[in-house]
């Protein structure tokens, strides 16, 4: 654990354990063998060459002991333990509260730990039981299970601000107007808005007055007037509704797999994540 996690305090924590026990025990195991495991500052912590070669040899069997252990322990009662996820912003039915909140009334023994992020990264080398992302952005050794139906992007503009600057006919019109765009982290391009018709598929770099990360800021700097933007029609259909924001361009806006749960191929899966994959599938 000190190992994945470079971090004593953050060690313990896991293992639910104190920091000085954390370090005792590696101290014995350290004597024991007769040889320095890692080199530690009040900075840092490194392996050496021995403990690069222990770690390596050990991890895979822990790993396989510790489903074993989780696998018998479901025989015992309800499944169990921390279920760390990464989520992506805009898998609105996954995080808009209903379905997590039956999952841990159901699985009260179940924590979750989500982490809301659009990078793409290693789910396993990072430490995650699993994500929901795109089903197009998945890799492909992965297993994936859907957790929404079909999705669509659509383009929303306030009613006062169309009628202010006009309502664009066609997708290249939005070069003419302020648009919101969105960027999945600092120093990346804008994304560039995809649109298609009579299987005709191209994307329109719209040059955002304003770009973020953040959906919240998108939609309500487009509720009050603030241009035009461009993101999943669940996340817009409650404003859509209400009259706070217009569809438009609805021609140009193809639908497409939606997003799915997705995990490394196991043969035996941990009981905590079976529940899960149980309780969204569709």
């Amino acid at each position: 654990m000190v190992v994945e996690t470079r971090n004593f305090r953050i060690a313990a924590e896991r293992l639910g354990v104190t920091r000085p026990a954390i370090s005792q025990a590696l101290r014995r195991l350290e004597d024991r063998l007769n040889i320095s495991l890692m080199n530690r500052t009040t900075r840092s912590i490194s392996l050496t060459e021995a403990g690069e070669r222990l770690y390596a040899e050990v991890a895979p069997a822990i790993i396989q002991l510790n489903r074993a252990v989780a696998d018998i322990a479901e025989l015992a009662g309800e499944p169990r333990g921390q279920l760390r996820l990464a989520v992506s912003s805009i898998a609105e039915r996954f995080i808009a509260g209903p379905l997590l909140a039956t999952f841990i009334e159901q699985y009260p023994h179940i924590e979750l730990d989500i982490t809301i992020t659009d990078s793409e990264f290693d789910i396993v080398a990072q430490g995650y039981d699993a994500g929901v992302r795109l089903g197009e952005i998945i890799a492909k050794d992965m297993i994936a299970v859907p957790v929404s139906a079909q999705q669509r992007q659509i383009t929303v503009a306030s009613p006062q601000y169309l009628q202010q600057h006009g309502t664009p006919q066609h997708p290249y019109d939005l070069i003419h107007h302020r648009c919101i765009g969105w960027r999945k982290e600092p120093g990346s391009s804008p994304y560039r808005w995809e649109f298609s018709r009579q299987e005709l598929q191209f994307d329109v770099a719209v040059n955002p007055q304003v770009t973020t990360n953040d959906m919240g800021i998108m939609i309500r700097t487009a509720c009050a007037g603030g241009g035009i933007t461009l993101g999943m029609e669940e996340t817009f259909s409650p404003y859509i509704e209400r009259g706070e924001l217009v569809s438009i361009l609805e021609a140009w806006l193809p639908t497409f797999p939606g997003f799915y749960l997705y995990f490394p191929s196991r043969k035996n899966l941990a009981p905590k994540l079976r529940a899960l994959i149980e309780h969204v599938r569709m």
